[in-house]
């Protein structure tokens, strides 16, 4: 009943007597339940909602629930889990999940970018708020109606044109390597329209004015030696609706997810516009 000691140190006999059943538990089974009570790490989503299909019923904001250990890091991967696993009818785009194609642009927390590179934030305590692109028609949930924006791309003619007849059709046309790197940071436009919808020129104009997206495409063209259309390409934006409307507030260069710079584009259009003459 009682632990001896002998010489001032209890037997370790004695000891194991007196313990109760539950001392008895490994240290690593302890160990275990306080790293599964830490693991749970549960992010909250707010996901704008519109259903074209239930005219009487309005656009709403819809919450769920996604364990970040049982997901992908990033805002697409949350997406498609939440429409896996608990609402099969919540609508997006998506294709090439490597920030290519541009399919999966949105608003993630206030800012126009690529669900499939924008990381989700881990801060738990945070709701992280997801809205179509912003000023353009929803045909269904996370979905913009892109029509009018490729429409503006369309209109700026965004191929090779050449005036000699004898050379269409030529496998190919010979560039110096200096005229090469003028087109750095124009052709890698992916046209995710994120850029032109954060542009508050575009939400008013959007009808007239073709937005940074469209203008840096047209400035690609209007720059490449090989091209024998400049003047005629500038003077599609010698009206007063094309071109300037622009104020460089640069929000379009801020939200590429290509790191590109539209506003120096318009700016660079725009100091052709004063230079060249007609």
């Amino acid at each position: 009943m009682f632990a001896l000691i002998r010489g001032g140190v209890r037997s370790s006999a004695s000891l194991r007597v007196g313990l109760p059943v539950g001392c008895l538990r490994p240290a690593s089974a302890a160990a275990s339940e306080k790293s599964d009570v830490k693991s749970a790490r549960v992010k909250t989503f707010r996901i704008y909602r519109y259903d074209p299909s239930n005219s009487k019923k309005k656009p709403w904001m819809q919450t769920y629930k996604v364990d970040l250990d049982q997901c992908g890091p990033m805002v697409l991967d949350a997406l498609i889990k939440i429409k896996s696993e608990d609402d099969p009818t919540l609508t997006f785009r998506r294709s090439c999940r490597e920030g290519i194609c541009g399919s999966c642009s949105m608003n993630v927390n206030g800012s126009n970018t690529l669900a499939c590179i924008s990381r989700i934030d881990t801060n738990t305590s945070k709701v992280s708020n997801i809205y179509p692109l912003p000023h353009m028609y929803v045909v269904k949930d996370l979905v913009p109606d892109m029509s009018v924006f490729y429409e503006q791309y369309h209109s700026i003619e965004p191929y090779l044109k050449k005036k000699d007849s004898s050379e269409a059709g030529k496998d190919q046309y010979r560039q110096s390597v200096d005229d090469r790197a003028k087109l750095d940071g124009l052709y890698e436009c992916i046209l995710c329209a994120c850029c032109s919808t954060s542009c508050p020129s575009y939400w008013w104009q959007g009808d007239k004015f073709l937005g940074p997206a469209a203008l840096l495409q047209s400035y690609r063209w209007m720059v490449d030696s090989r091209d024998d259309f400049q003047r005629e390409r500038l003077a599609k934006m010698s009206d007063e609706s094309s071109v300037y409307p622009c104020h460089t507030i640069m929000n379009c260069t801020n939200v590429c997810p290509k790191g590109l710079n539209p506003g120096k584009a318009i700016a660079e259009i725009k100091k052709l516009l004063a230079t060249t003459r007609p």
